[in-house]
């Protein structure tokens, strides 16, 4: 066995101790190690969905100001490397290996002492990503939100700028049965006289963190108040758009990444980029028109193939298979779509089968492989039955995409979906899937 796949062994079966909320513990492992997280500035975003791309257009329009940025992610499409990332390279399995064996004993320190407990594996990937950071001398980390905000191992942070991307019904056994439950913890990752920028549409939702930001003394903008846009072309090579910022106005800004919702985290990220302004940070036009156009976030509304085309989405929850539903119907209406999917046992599969079956010709239901917890297919291809959609089930999910791809004509598109796993395993037939300990060691998505 390498010592790669020991050490990732290691970490993953921290997660028979579950997930631990709360900031006690996190706070003792860091400064065991030395507090590296006091090291570099940061921002943080937190949010329903949007995360990774909102902070993925960040990192890219900082690096494209001249800066050293960390940037850090979950879940993974296929790589534990992919968290953690300087300046759009992700970590080496060698410096995973180093720091891990550097933070096991003080994590068995900390298992021994009645204060506290042993480190869960998400308090353990969060100290990995900041010894790194640290390592690595980053000016600037770009880092996302766990779960929540208020008891997230990443709220231990003292960010430049916090950014709550949207709120929607999430994890509501662990932050709360309301939209406004949830919004309350989200709103946590905003600082004491800090900054703060939401795209929350939902009034009930910004009323809880405008409430809070004023009680912290905090300055919060709103995209679609302080920070507005407008769409003047979208194609399947990208969005175009006029933005009216904090401090400037931005003609013809353009991104790589598909969808309305795309071009709200564009203006939610130069928002967070201005914002910074008030630190004595400037980034310039050039480098945030040259970040936008730069970021890549794989697997939202992806487009692997053409003709027949292919596109990936890592819609997850029943908001962002709404959000597929529409933008399938801006780039592909009248086309012939066939869906491919699985989803996660823990989700609201009837209402995103809602969704999907509202773009669908055709259902392939199938069952991802990551730790058991996929839906049974034959539930999925019911869902999609009494909708009035045609199903068929083939287990393996690239089996399913290649059934698929024989069932299609040139002018149809294949849409590939329900979950950060689905995929992953699918994207892995037109990119490289060599991954040790890949998919597997992950998180609940």
């Amino acid at each position: 066995m390498s010592r790669y796949k020991e050490v990732t062994e290691y970490v993953y079966n921290l997660k028979r101790l579950g997930p631990k909320l709360g900031l006690r513990n996190i706070r003792r492992l860091l400064k065991l190690i030395g507090d590296p997280q006091k090291s570099f500035k940061s921002v943080l975003v937190g949010g329903t969905n949007g995360k990774g791309s909102t902070a993925a257009m960040i990192a890219s329009i900082l690096m494209a100001e001249g800066f050293k940025v960390g940037l850090f992610t979950k879940p993974h499409l296929s790589s534990y490397t992919e968290r953690f990332v300087v300046d759009g390279k992700p970590i080496s399995e060698e410096d995973v290996v180093r720091i891990i064996y550097e933070l096991k004993p003080y994590m068995e320190r900390m298992a021994r002492c009645k204060r506290y407990r042993h480190p869960s594996f998400f308090e353990a990937t969060v100290a990995l990503a900041f010894k790194y950071f640290s390592e690595q001398e980053v000016d600037i980390a770009v880092v996302e939100v766990g779960l929540g905000g208020r008891l997230d191992a990443t709220n231990v942070l003292n960010p430049l700028v916090s950014v709550i991307t949207n709120v929607h019904l999430e994890h509501t056994r662990i932050l709360g049965d309301t939209v406004e439950k949830i919004a309350w913890e989200k709103a946590h990752i905003i600082k004491p006289n800090g900054l703060a920028v939401t795209a929350t549409n939902r009034d009930e939702a910004f009323k809880v963190i405008e409430r809070f930001a004023r009680r912290r003394r905090a300055r919060l903008f709103r995209v679609g108040r302080d920070i507005r846009f407008r769409v003047k072309d979208a194609s399947i090579n990208g969005e175009i758009f006029d933005l009216e910022g904090l401090r400037d106005f931005y003609e013809g800004l353009r991104i790589s990444m598909l969808g309305l919702h795309q071009v709200v985290n564009a203006a939610t990220a130069v928002g967070a980029v201005e914002s910074l302004a008030y630190r004595g940070i400037i980034v310039s036009e050039s480098s945030i028109r040259r970040g936008l156009e730069n970021a890549f976030w794989p697997g939202r509304l992806e487009i692997v193939q053409k003709s027949p085309f292919v596109v990936l989405d890592c819609a997850k929850d029943p908001a962002a298979a709404a959000t597929l539903r529409r933008e399938v119907g801006r780039f592909f209406d009248g086309r012939r779509v066939i869906l491919v999917v699985s989803i996660s046992s823990d989700k609201d599969y009837r209402r995103m089968m809602d969704e999907f079956c509202g773009f669908s010709n055709l259902v392939v239901a199938c069952r991802h492989k990551v730790m058991n917890r996929a839906l049974n297919p034959e539930l999925l291809a019911s869902e999609a039955k009494l909708r009035g959609v045609e199903a068929f089930i083939v287990d393996d999910v690239k089996d399913a995409v290649k059934e698929a791809l024989k069932l299609a004509s040139r002018k149809d598109v294949i849409v590939v979906t329900g979950s950060v796993f689905t995929v992953g395993e699918a994207r892995e037939l037109w990119f490289d899937g060599r991954y040790p300990m890949g998919r597997d060691f992950n998180e609940s998505v």
